[in-house]
């Protein structure tokens, strides 16, 4: 299918993240290969920010989701990249660097009448003394991590967990974070 250089860039740079991210839930990658063939719903993304000892995240309190991470659809020409960080400041006040690596890839759908779609998770470090922002109607919060929390999506809480080991087991630290 051709696309125009406004609707190919963002696609690319999904195609890009996707293959890098460091979790591949929901047969993402063969999902997307799919899906690229024809016309696709909006991309979605997503932001885990945590704290620099790796024990808390932000939440947002979505009025029918419950507590997700702060995310939203990506919006035409716009990489999933500057959508998840749009979203982020939109729903936190936060403007945070997103850490390089892409955290992970899932095909999942926002609602029940709705079709599945690419969902890309990329991961920051915030103070958790850096003030919240909520937008009107949709509290945020940080969330210890090993408390488990109502979602929609009900496994989140173990996929950002698998994240969060996946970054001890590098040996990674809050002090040595690069984005």
């Amino acid at each position: 299918m051709i696309r125009s250089p406004f609707e190919q860039r963002p696609l690319d740079a999904a195609v890009h993240d996707t293959e890098t991210a460091t979790l591949t839930f929901d047969g993402a990658q063969a999902w997307l290969r799919a899906a690229l063939a024809g016309p696709m719903e909006p991309l979605a993304a997503e932001v885990w920010v945590l704290d620099p000892a790796l024990e808390r995240i932000v939440l947002i309190k979505h009025r029918w989701r419950a507590w997700v991470p702060p995310g939203g659809k990506v919006e035409p020409g716009e990489t999933p990249r500057e959508g998840a960080a749009r979203e982020l400041a939109e729903e936190t006040g936060l403007r945070l660097q997103l850490l390089e690596q892409p955290a992970a890839v899932a095909v999942r759908s926002f609602h029940p009448k709705w079709p599945a779609t690419l969902s890309l998770s990329y991961a920051a470090i915030a103070d958790p003394a850096q003030p919240l922002v909520a937008e009107d109607g949709q509290p945020v919060a940080w969330t210890p991590l090993q408390q488990d929390w109502q979602s929609f999506f009900p496994g989140d809480a173990s996929r950002i967990r698998q994240y969060v080991e996946a970054l001890r087991r590098r040996g990674t630290s809050g002090r040595t974070w690069r984005s």
